[in-house]
């Protein structure tokens, strides 16, 4: 299964609920249409956020900010 779900919860309160379970995150970005997109570390972690988030999850489609890499990146 993915380790990335979509939420309807701030990413301040994704992020505490994480923590308080002990699972990593690999990246979390705010959504348009309110809410967070969560990636986690590891597969297990996020099978445990999907349990814990059950009823915050959204399914279907979402709209996400086109990536914006920082001006100072290495990356060019």
């Amino acid at each position: 299964m993915s380790r990335a779900m979509n939420l309807s919860l701030p990413e301040a309160t994704v992020r505490t609920r994480c923590e308080a379970a002990g699972v990593s995150i690999s990246a979390l970005e705010a959504l348009p249409s309110g809410g967070a997109r969560l990636v986690c570390t590891r597969e297990e972690g996020a099978d445990e956020m999907r349990v814990i988030l059950r009823a915050s999850i959204i399914t279907g489609k979402v709209a996400r900010y086109a990536f914006q890499r920082a001006q100072n990146s290495q990356y060019g």
